[in-house]
């Protein structure tokens, strides 16, 4: 059975700028993600930039959970990145204009571990924060922003 969406809990992480293998999120016990976006705070630089998602769990190998961005070069503060969990090779949402469709109907299970970026041509000289939204999928199981 899975839990009521009473248990549906978010997390936003520090502000910084993205850096290749960098651990944004860890979850402590499986959780289901029901919603990942990452913001522009700062203006990026104009290298030609993209980011993709990737979960490495403890137990397991790393597994993208998503394609790769469309170039995030010279984003401007406000540009949002918006996980598409219709299929774990399709490549995030990217919008200018602060506003973008949530689109993981699914969610993607997340096991005990690091979600992580996967950044080329990084690091930017933009900063940028993450949010998740998701559901425990086990009694005590959480998320925490890195």
């Amino acid at each position: 059975m899975w839990p009521s969406q009473s248990n549906e809990r978010s997390i936003i992480t520090s502000t910084k700028v993205l850096t290749n293998g960098d651990t944004i999120f860890n979850a402590k016990g499986d959780v289901q993600i029901l919603n990942l976006y990452s913001e522009c705070v700062t203006p990026n630089g104009a290298t030609a930039t993209t980011i993709q998602y990737s979960i490495t769990p403890t137990v397991g190998a790393a597994t993208a959970i998503s394609g790769v961005s469309a170039a995030l070069t010279s984003a401007v503060a406000g540009t949002i990145v918006v996980l598409d969990g219709s299929a774990l090779s399709t490549a995030p949402a990217v919008s200018a204009t602060s506003v973008a469709l949530a689109q993981t109907t699914r969610g993607i299970i997340f096991m005990e571990g690091a979600l992580k970026l996967v950044v080329a041509t990084g690091p930017t000289t933009g900063t940028w924060v993450h949010y998740i939204r998701y559901r425990p999928l086990q009694p005590g199981a959480y998320v925490t922003g890195v």
